[in-house]
């Protein structure tokens, strides 16, 4: 008497949606590039925004920068997955961009502030997020000073806002360091938490 064969057909990981956040001027614009570097097979979901755009920034790349109407058009015909208002600007994250990833088996990789975040934990729980944070508040602020956009007033209310955005880390699935010239070793920790996301016995699941 034979038993019957076991199937280890068992491994079917599911799309999932990243979310990397973390205070302004921790450094998620860099952790992004140096993902895209790699080569790995995420997608990188361009948010769209009503701000004007930074001297070395591109549109449809860095950012998809639209006027308040169009902003207003995509609010009213749900076109975002999710928007939010940062530093009297809107911010959102387009839906169809994810949908056709999915469709293709890709991970998403979305970056936005602490807000969209907390929105996105809300609609979508089974997302993966990631918080990042410098060595110290004065490193922080070295970074903000550099990028030389920064008045004295908008740096105080950055503090301001980092402050309270720390209180949102219990939300939040991890927690990676990004210190200053160890970028790499950021985006290993990523990769690393992506790919034990992918060996999970009960697989997240996301509808958008």
């Amino acid at each position: 008497m034979t038993s019957d064969p076991i199937s280890f057909d068992l491994y079917h990981p599911r799309p999932l949606l990243v979310v990397i956040s973390g205070p302004s001027g921790v450094g998620k614009d860099s952790v992004l590039m140096a993902l895209k570097k790699r080569q790995t097979a995420l997608h990188f979901v361009v948010t769209a925004t009503t701000r004007p755009p930074r001297p070395d920034e591109r549109d449809g790349i860095d950012y998809f920068f639209v006027s308040l109407e169009e902003f207003e058009r995509m609010i009213a015909e749900d076109e975002l997955l999710e928007y939010a208002v940062v530093y009297n600007q809107y911010k959102g994250i387009p839906k169809a961009q994810i949908r056709a990833a999915f469709e293709s088996g890709k991970d998403v990789i979305l970056r936005v502030d602490v807000q969209g975040a907390a929105r996105l934990r809300t609609l979508y729980p089974e997302a993966v997020l990631i918080f990042l944070i410098p060595t110290s508040q004065q490193e922080w602020l070295e970074r903000l000073k550099n990028r030389n956009t920064e008045t004295p007033e908008n740096l105080f209310l950055r503090l301001q806002t980092a402050r309270h955005e720390l209180d949102c880390l219990p939300m939040f699935d991890y927690i990676v360091l990004n210190a200053h010239d160890q970028l790499e070793q950021a985006v290993d920790t990523i990769i690393a938490i992506i790919n034990a996301e992918h060996h999970r016995v009960c697989h997240r699941q996301i509808q958008v």
